[in-house]
């Protein structure tokens, strides 16, 4: 559909990391950041791939409306919670720290809740999820947003995509990684679009006047996405219902901005997006082996679900992602040619050039 060029993962992630450099964030925190960029790209997110690097990072980093140092502080914290603020750092640096001690807080109690306030953009809510997976645990994650979304029979935007991502371990099969917006899709789906001049599927979102429309630039400039379902006759309802829960928890829980306020980072104000993880130690319930066989035995039972004429495959949430991460490490990670432009742009005003070589 888009005209594209593959790259080799690593030296990806390598340009990824010294252009953050560039931009004063530490070596350590940069690498967290690039893996969660090109991870992905990896997994066919490429709306919240490294498209957004100069566009939002590099952009926001330059001006200092994120602080490069990610200077977290804790909050409140107890055997099982912990309470963060962000610090207006990278959220991908906040949030692995924060995953990081929810799983290690979870080790010992069994099960772990960490909140973050006064956060940034974070990538994609299924790394952080993931996380908990080589640990034996579940993992979730969700993150509110700037407001993106309209509520069931609203015109005006009011509700960020807030996605929601459930990471859950199986034996032989592919783990269950569920990561969706409850939007119908991310405002970085819609951009994709706009900048390969294509049409969107008509029920993606609204024009300023309310309206559903095919045009990208009409939803992105003054009009609205859709929640998860689209308007209230294919009952959008329900997405709206939990595009406000993950609001609920992870932004007026964690003390961060909600609704309305959640905003832009300036220079004036941060932009003080609140996440929520938590991890669940499975054996605290029940024996991993038993756990991951059940897992197993569920997940065929679905694959052996009698198919739709046309189709012969059934996919677990996640799995097609998986199978697309392999197939990336191995081809290269495809980036549209209109995104390399844009990387070679910002990265010759960033003193870091895009030099690297296409593969395959």
């Amino acid at each position: 559909m888009f005209t594209s060029l593959s790259f080799n993962v690593e030296a990806l992630k390598d340009y990824v990391i010294r252009f953050f450099k560039a931009m004063d964030v530490p070596e350590i925190d940069a690498r967290i950041a690039a893996d969660v960029l090109v991870a992905a790209d990896l997994r066919g997110v490429n709306s919240h791939g490294v498209i957004r690097l100069h566009s939002y990072y590099g952009d926001r980093l330059k001006l200092k409306q994120i602080d490069p140092l990610s200077p977290i502080e804790v909050l409140s914290e107890n055997a099982a919670t912990l309470a963060l603020d962000g610090a207006n750092g990278l959220g991908q640096v906040v949030a692995c720290r924060a995953m990081s001690r929810c799983i290690e807080k979870a080790e010992d109690a069994g099960l772990a809740i960490t909140t973050v306030r006064n956060s940034n953009h974070y990538g994609i809510a299924g790394y952080f999820a993931m996380m908990a997976l080589p640990e034996d645990m579940i993992g979730i994650s969700l993150t509110n947003s700037q407001p993106l979304v309209a509520p069931t029979y609203g015109l005006r935007s009011a509700l960020g995509t807030n996605p929601i991502a459930v990471a859950i371990p199986a034996g032989q099969e592919r783990s269950y990684v569920l990561d969706m917006a409850t939007s119908i899709v991310p405002l970085g789906r819609v951009s994709v679009y706009e900048k390969a001049g294509q049409s969107i599927p008509l029920g993606w979102g609204i024009n300023s006047a309310g309206d559903l429309t095919e045009d990208p630039a009409e939803v992105t400039h003054g009009g609205s996405l859709l929640p998860l379902g689209g308007p209230a006759e294919l009952r959008g309802y329900k997405g709206y219902g939990l595009s406000l829960l993950v609001d609920l928890l992870a932004g007026v829980l964690s003390g961060a901005a909600y609704g309305l306020g959640v905003g832009k980072p300036s220079n004036e104000r941060h932009a003080d997006v609140g996440h929520f993880f938590a991890a669940i130690k499975i054996d605290t319930f029940r024996p991993v082996e038993a756990f991951k066989q059940d897992m197993d035995d569920y997940i065929r039972a679905l694959k052996d679900t009698p198919k739709i004429p046309g189709q012969d495959r059934i996919y677990i949430p996640g799995e097609k992602e998986f199978e697309l991460t392999e197939k990336y490490q191995r081809e290269g990670v495809p980036l549209m040619v209109e995104v390399v432009e844009a990387l070679k742009q910002a990265g010759e005003s960033a003193g870091v050039p895009f030099d690297l070589e296409p593969v395959g």
